[in-house]
C-alpha cells in the first residue's frame, strides 16, 4: 500500500512539473507574438503617418504645379504679344524706309536741276533732310527768301503735299561768325527768322497746310562741318526741311503692348 501512494505521489509531481514548463513555456509565446504585434502596431501607425504626409506633399505639388502652369501660360502669352509687337513694329519701320526711299527720289528728280552744292537731299536719323544753302534761299544776313529760292520750295511742298500723313519741320542754321545789324539781333534770331520765313513761303504760297509746319533755329549749334574754315562756314549756313511722320503717330508706334504680371 505504501508503495502505491509513493508511486502516485512521484506522478503527480512529474505532471505538476511538466504542466508548469509548459505554461510558462505558453506564457514565453504569448509574451513574444505581444511584443510583435506591438512592434506591428507601431510600424502601421508609422505607414499611416507617412501615407498622410505623402498626399499632403501630392496636393501641394498638385497646387504648385497648377499655379506654375498659370504662369507659364501667362509668360507665353506676353512673349506672344512682344512678338507681335515687334513683328508689327518691323512693318512700320520697313514702310517707312519705304516712305523715306520714294520721298528722296521723289524730292532729287523734282530738283535735278538745282546745283549739288546748294541742295543735298539725303535720309539722316530716320527721316528726309532737304538741306539748302544760305546762299541760295537768302541774300547775306538776311532772312529775306530770295525769288529763285521760292521757285524751288514750290517743288519742295509739291513733293510733300502729296504725303499729307508726314509732318515738315524747318530749322535754321548758322556759322558761329556773331552777327548784329538793325534786323536781327544774334545767330540765334537769324536761324528762327529764316526758319520761320521758309515756313511762311510753304504756307502761304505752296499751300501745306499749317498745322504740318514747325519752325525752329540751331543757331551755330549743330554744325556739319569745321567752323575754322571759310567753306566749312559756307556749309554751315544753310536751312533744312526735315520730313518726318507726326510726332503723335511716331510715339504710338513705339507703345510697347501691355504685359500682364
Amino acid at each position: 500500500m505504501r508503495k502505491l501512494l509513493v508511486l502516485a505521489a512521484a506522478t503527480l509531481f512529474l505532471f505538476t512539473s511538466c504542466s508548469k514548463s509548459k505554461l510558462e513555456q505558453l506564457e514565453r509565446e504569448i509574451a513574444l507574438r505581444d511584443e510583435q504585434i506591438a512592434q506591428l502596431e507601431e510600424q502601421v501607425q508609422h505607414l499611416q503617418y507617412s501615407n498622410s504626409s505623402l498626399l499632403d506633399r501630392m496636393s501641394d505639388l498638385s497646387i504648385v504645379n497648377k499655379a506654375g502652369a498659370e504662369s507659364i501660360q501667362q509668360s507665353l502669352q506676353n512673349i506672344n504679344k512682344q512678338y507681335d509687337f515687334i513683328q508689327d513694329l518691323t512693318t512700320k519701320v520697313q514702310s517707312k524706309d519705304s516712305l523715306n526711299l520714294a520721298l528722296v527720289m521723289n524730292l532729287k528728280r523734282s530738283l535735278s536741276d538745282i546745283n549739288d552744292d546748294d541742295i543735298k537731299v539725303e535720309v539722316r536719323g530716320g527721316v528726309v533732310h532737304v538741306s539748302i544753302s544760305d546762299q541760295l534761299l537768302f541774300e547775306s544776313g538776311s532772312s529775306q527768301v530770295t525769288t529763285e529760292a521760292n521757285e524751288v520750295l514750290g517743288k519742295v511742298a509739291m513733293v510733300i503735299n502729296d504725303h499729307d500723313d508726314l509732318q515738315v519741320m524747318v530749322e535754321g542754321h548758322t556759322d558761329d561768325v556773331p552777327i548784329q545789324n538793325s534786323c536781327v539781333k544774334d545767330n540765334w534770331d537769324l536761324s528762327v527768322k529764316r526758319a520761320t520765313s521758309v515756313v511762311r513761303i510753304l504756307e502761304q504760297d505752296h499751300y501745306v497746310p499749317s498745322d504740318r509746319l514747325l519752325a525752329s533755329g540751331r543757331s551755330q549749334y549743330a554744325p556739319i562741318a569745321d567752323n575754322d574754315s571759310s567753306s566749312g562756314r559756307s556749309v554751315n549756313r544753310r536751312t533744312e526741311i526735315v520730313i518726318m511722320p507726326r510726332l503723335d503717330q511716331f510715339f504710338k508706334l513705339l507703345e510697347a503692348p501691355v504685359l500682364r504680371d
